[in-house]
């Protein structure tokens, strides 16, 4: 089989022609949620090609799901269903693995993300071996990192787990940054900042965090998916 090129799809937080973000009934963004997730775990079965989560399920059973990459972003579910920049915005192909060159890649590599305005919720991920960082983030966001593993590599000035960009010191230390449960492993380290009361971080809250030390057992199939063209992925 030829090597996949994977596209992202560039999500933006803020589109150009902004359009309220305000949810009406937050209730029913819920069990919206609630109830595609019933629906999917209802569909399991040995010959299924179900997942048991909605999203995955929306796509990946269709045999032409690489003649429309941007579907995934129609099947947003919850508070995220109206977003468009995803669904409308550019494509990028990513044709190489390498991330020797976080400051200047060359196109086909994969950019560092960095977080922008808004809330952020970092919940159970498992961060290894950074170029420049785990987490960045400009423009004000809230941050609020939980129950995630970070092992940091081994140059002596890449152990920090976050970079506060495009901002001087006296501005980003108002931002709210904080990790709670977070695992350390090889010097890692994150520098917080803003308020540190819990309620700062209500809105970037979505799910309860799983203990970092069971990332490993969380994250055992991620990573790449391996799909073939003209078959369900």
């Amino acid at each position: 089989m030829s090597p996949l090129f994977f596209s992202l799809i560039l999500l933006s937080l803020f589109s150009t022609t902004l359009i309220s973000a305000t949810v009406q009934h937050p209730q029913h963004a819920v069990q919206e949620v609630e109830r595609s997730l019933n629906e999917s775990r209802r569909n399991l079965g040995f010959l299924s090609c179900g997942t048991g989560n909605p999203i995955d399920d929306c796509w990946r059973c269709d045999p032409n799901w690489e003649k429309n990459r941007q579907r995934l972003a129609d099947c947003a579910i919850g508070f995220g269903k109206g977003a468009v920049g995803g669904r409308d915005g550019k494509i990028y192909v990513v044709t190489d693995s390498g991330d020797d060159d976080a400051v200047t890649p060359k196109p086909g590599t994969l950019r560092m993300p960095r977080c922008r305005h808004g809330y952020f919720h970092v919940v159970n991920n498992d961060y290894t071996h950074w170029e420049m960082y785990a987490i960045g983030g400009s423009a004000n966001p809230t941050i609020n990192s939980q129950g995630n593993r970070f092992l940091a590599p081994d140059r002596r000035f890449s152990k920090e787990v976050t970079k506060h960009e495009d901002a001087p010191e006296n501005e980003w230390k108002n931002w709210n940054w904080r990790s709670e449960g977070d695992l350390m492993l090889n010097g890692a380290f994150f520098v917080a900042s803003g308020a540190g009361a819990s309620s700062s971080y209500s809105r970037a809250s979505s799910l309860g965090a799983r203990p970092s030390s069971v990332v490993s057992i969380l994250t055992t199939n991620a990573g790449a998916l391996v799909c073939r063209k003209d078959s369900r992925c």
